[in-house]
């Protein structure tokens, strides 16, 4: 049976995609911060040596509350850079991703649109961006295609958390609403599905049209 392993898939995003998943009986490991917290470079060892191999990696996780830069501290940007960039890198570097299979990234359209209130986020997020990139070279190798989803406003308790009123906020928004986590469960589950492979190396912007970028 083909075996998928969702981070952060206890809640949000990630419990859209570990549900979609699992629809398709996919045998999904659905994390949550209790069994991989990548912010602890212990945890990321003692899970590889539990897990050593999987056909389906999603790299998925919360980030750091808003903070303007002069207020943020050495101990901030040691936890996140373990939690959004080396966890991730030394995960990649451990974790067996078997021939044909998928990593899946959930990034954010900070990638794209830094902002100064996420600015650990922005920074951090678009550093391991650049090396799924590089990477998504390497993993073609293998038939692994590498796929970066952006999400912008998506109704999430992170969105909630981020912002005060989010029904007006919603209203500003090209489609009048947030995005559904299981949007993004489906559009997962449906690459799969189909054996959607030469989708590699690519950034997907799930924001309903929201962003001003054009690349």
């Amino acid at each position: 049976m083909t075996k998928a392993i969702v981070l952060g898939g206890s809640r949000g995003i990630g419990k859209a995609i570990s549900d979609s998943l699992k629809s398709i009986n996919l045998d999904v490991i659905a994390t949550s911060k209790n069994d991989l917290d990548t912010s602890n470079l212990d945890s990321v060892s003692e899970f590889v040596e539990k897990y050593k191999e999987t056909d389906i990696l999603v790299l998925n996780t919360g980030g750091p509350d808003p903070k303007e830069f002069f207020s943020i501290t050495e101990k901030d940007w040691n936890h996140y850079h373990n939690q959004l960039f080396l966890g991730f890198c030394l995960l990649l570097q451990k974790l067996k991703i078997n021939d044909n299979g998928y990593i899946f990234l959930i990034s954010s359209n900070v990638i794209k649109e830094p902002t100064s209130k996420l600015i650990i986020s922005s920074a951090y997020r678009a550093a391991f961006s650049s090396v799924f990139k590089i990477l998504s070279k390497e993993f073609a190798n293998r038939q692994v295609s590498c796929i970066n989803i952006a999400p912008g406003p998506i109704n999430t308790d992170r969105t909630k958390e981020l912002i005060d009123d989010v029904e007006n906020f919603a209203k500003t928004l090209p489609m009048k609403r947030l995005g559904k986590p299981q949007e993004i469960g489906d559009f997962v589950k449906s690459i799969v599905e189909n054996n959607i492979k030469y989708l590699s190396g690519v950034v997907i912007n799930f924001d309903g049209a929201n962003s001003n970028f054009v690349y």
